[in-house]
């Protein structure tokens, strides 16, 4: 991390559309997205078959990207720390060389072509900052226009970085010219798909990979349809969300047939990929069935993002080359907390003694071992609101949990942190509250539980002193004692947390006696 905040601007100069991102790296807050834009510039129209770059392709192009450094500049990001990477279409095209000089005189933008693997990584770069990988491995997929990149990891490195060229834009503009598409057509790019990933599928066969993380806009509008078709709401992220086998299944079967007039209705479906969705629908379905997988994981992060991150990482320290395993989900939790300017030490501690009582009462809650850790998170978050204002700021912490942009968690994670979180003070979970009501039993019974561990966690540490130091507990029939070791007189830590016991020993169904050891 660098001790200064610093801007950033990352251009993705793809074959379908041009994209920039702009982030704020600070110590402690990590890295923070400032704004992104996208235009749709098809800078890969007609060159798949011509190698050719379209004249109107290329002066779109030009004048997107100078709208991208006027805003970039807006916000404060210095010349020298844009960066912009072209892919498959430009990477392909023989007049590239003069596309990239025309950019170059009339932006001062210099444009660098990556290679096929050198976006994969990158891609990976990205999404392990965004979705947790643990010791077994993942496939990681990300559909562009132009190509398919696919990378094999774990928490201890990379297997395979791929990339092939079978991108949407590359794959319609080759196999399909019927509407609605031809079973013929369909066959066709099936039997391509499956021999370009021949290699994939034989080392993921080997590393026994049972899991898919996707990042692209082909995969998120295929989250976000699915997600309209079951009538899940419409979240401005889709980070960490899951799709199985079955529900893209009737996604697929439901728009298959139908023609564009028809696809263009389809709630979730972006306009502009209302033809490229269709040799995007037919990739990620044989990638169901030949990687043998029963759910597909999003990733908001991936090219863009890891191109910030390779950036910065040479920036501040070029010479580290090691891997290492990444814990996201607390770094991201800190960097959440930073950014609220939280009470860290009041955090930690309270996490320290509600995760004492989550081991000491565990004989009772029967909760296992994932829910401990969402303890941990929330209560360490669990005063955040204040950020905004003390009256309330419980339910200010639940919001900002919610909308925080957390990485590594599912959103139902995120869900039951920010209703622990939520629940810390004032009233209990009621099915009163719309958004506690519409949990399903087994979440509900967890935040009925964490939330009654962090009440009194909280009230052991209400003088903000970490004066209680250790918690055990005895067992006598429906009695719990917890014998609390302080350094100093804990008359107002025993005091608060006796008032805020109830709704643990309701859930437990057993009286707590609070007395010091």
């Amino acid at each position: 991390m660098t001790t200064e905040k610093l801007r950033v601007a990352a251009i993705d100069l793809g074959t379908n559309s041009f994209h920039m991102i702009i982030v704020e790296e600070s110590r402690g807050k990590g890295i923070v997205e400032i704004d992104r834009v996208k235009n749709m510039i098809c800078i890969g129209r007609g060159s798949i078959s011509t190698k050719m770059l379209d004249e109107e392709a290329m002066q779109s192009g030009i004048v997107a990207l100078k709208n991208f450094l006027v805003l970039a500049a807006h916000h404060g990001v210095a010349p020298e720390n844009v960066i912009a990477f072209a892919t498959s279409a430009i990477r392909e095209a023989k007049n590239r060389l003069d596309f990239l000089r025309r950019i170059r005189d009339e932006t001062g933008l210099k444009v660098r072509v990556i290679s096929g693997r050198e976006e994969a990584e990158f891609i990976y770069y990205g999404v392990r900052k965004s979705v947790k990988i643990g010791a077994t491995f993942d496939l990681l997929f990300d559909i562009g226009g132009g190509s398919v990149e696919f990378i094999i990891a774990n928490n201890k490195g990379v297997q395979l970085l791929e990339s092939r060229k079978i991108g949407v834009a590359r794959m319609y503009e080759r196999f399909i010219s019927t509407d609605p598409i031809a079973a013929s057509e369909i066959k066709m790019l099936e039997q391509f798909f499956s021999a370009e990933m021949v290699s994939a599928v034989a080392k993921a066969s080997k590393l026994k990979v049972c899991r898919a993380i996707a990042s692209s806009g082909t995969a998120q509008n295929i989250a976000r349809m699915i997600g309209s078709m079951n009538g899940r709401p419409n979240k401005a992220s889709l980070n960490n969300s899951v799709f199985t086998r079955k529900e893209f299944q009737a996604l697929y079967t439901t728009l298959i047939p139908l023609g564009s007039l028809e696809r263009r209705k389809f709630t979730g479906l972006d306009a502009n990929r209302v033809d490229l969705i269709v040799p995007g629908l037919i990739l990620v379905d044989m990638i169901f069935r030949i990687f043998n997988l029963q759910e597909i994981v999003v990733s908001d992060y991936a090219l863009r993002e890891g191109m910030v991150l390779h950036y910065l990482k040479d920036r501040v320290n070029p010479s580290n080359d090691e891997e290492h395993e990444l814990d996201i989900r607390k770094e991201s939790v800190y960097e959440l907390g930073c950014r609220c300017d939280w009470n860290l030490n009041h955090g930690e501690h309270v996490a320290s003694l509600a995760l004492q009582l989550f081991d000491s009462l565990a004989p009772f809650h029967h909760l296992e071992a994932p829910y401990r850790e969402l303890l941990e998170y929330a209560s360490l978050l669990h005063n955040i609101g204040s950020f905004i204002s003390i009256s309330s700021h419980h339910k200010h912490s639940q919001y900002i949990i919610l909308n925080g942009e957390l990485r590594g968690f599912s959103p139902t994670e995120i869900e039951i942190i920010a209703h622990v979180a939520r629940y810390h003070r004032k009233s209990p979970p009621s099915e009163k509250h719309a958004a506690y009501s519409i949990l399903k039993p087994m979440q509900k019974r967890a935040v009925d539980v964490l939330s009654g561990l962090l009440r009194l966690a909280n009230g052991l540490e209400r003088g903000h002193r970490q004066n209680i130091q250790n918690v055990t507990v005895t067992v006598k029939g429906s009695v719990i004692t917890l014998h609390v070791t302080p350094r100093f007189e804990p008359d107002i830590e025993i005091w608060a947390a006796e008032q805020l016991k109830s709704l643990i020993e309701t859930v437990l169904q057993k009286t707590i006696i609070i007395e010091a050891a």
